[in-house]
């Protein structure tokens, strides 16, 4: 498997740097180059990515202010020309933090680093295939000044717009205004993001292809950036079933 990395830094040398370590990785690929938080915030309005290489001290907003917004937050190494900064990052739970100048060695460690933690994601999401959702849980969704009560056995999929997600279910549509990335954590193990705007329920996925997952008679997109990982989600459940 092959996991899409960020790289965020002001510095167009640094970027380069981190770009040819990462190259010398096969299980790596950059995707992308920011020069600031601004530019990496609109990018990941696109798709999602595995692992952020953030400079620490940037103009306008700081690499940790910026990462403590992402409301669906990748894995992230801090890179930084102070040591000073290094501290703050594991505030934010991140894996590693790269001095400047950055040296092969402790970038090929950092990446190790990453690598475990993915394994250990992978387990726990292979894990969600052998358990059990018992019918009837629920969660409780604000309609103005009402909670609703959804059981979410009966939730088809979710679909996201610009300031609020509706909920499909088997008898009603539900308008909410929450952010998608939020409400993807009040879910079971039933449910799988396949695109930054749509997370379904698999006991209503009837087949599915390279492009999309069908529910029924709906086709919903698989997103590229999460595809990889949908499909192969999908292949471990079809082998599980088999």
């Amino acid at each position: 498997m092959t996991y899409s990395c960020l790289i965020v830094d002001d510095e167009p040398l640094a970027q380069e740097l981190i770009e040819e370590y990462v190259s010398k990785i096969p299980e790596l690929k950059v995707v992308g180059k920011c020069n600031n938080a601004l530019e990496a915030s609109s990018f990941l309005t696109k798709g999602k990515v595995d692992l952020l290489f953030l400079d620490i001290n940037m103009p306008v907003i700081k690499g940790i202010q910026f990462f403590k917004t992402l409301v669906d937050k990748p894995q992230v190494i801090f890179t930084t020309a102070h040591r000073e900064y290094a501290l703050d990052g594991f505030e934010v739970s991140a894996l590693d933090y790269l001095l400047k100048p950055i040296v092969f060695e402790r970038f090929f460690l950092a990446a190790q680093k990453f690598f475990k933690a993915m394994e250990k994601k992978s387990t726990l999401e292979e894990k969600t295939l052998n358990e059990v959702v018992p019918i009837g849980e629920f969660v409780f969704v604000s309609q103005g000044h009402r909670k609703i009560k959804v059981e979410l056995d009966k939730v088809k999929y979710i679909e996201s717009f610009k300031d609020y997600i509706k909920i499909h279910t088997t008898t009603e549509n539900i308008q909410v205004k929450e952010n998608i990335g939020v409400f993807e954590k009040r879910l079971n193990t039933n449910f799988l993001r396949v695109h930054r705007s749509y997370i379904i329920n698999m006991r209503y996925l009837t087949g599915y292809t390279k492009l999309d997952a069908e529910m029924g008679e709906q086709e919903l997109p698989i997103g590229p950036s999460y595809r990889e990982k949908v499909l192969s989600f999908f292949e471990r459940l079809q082998v599980k079933n088999s």
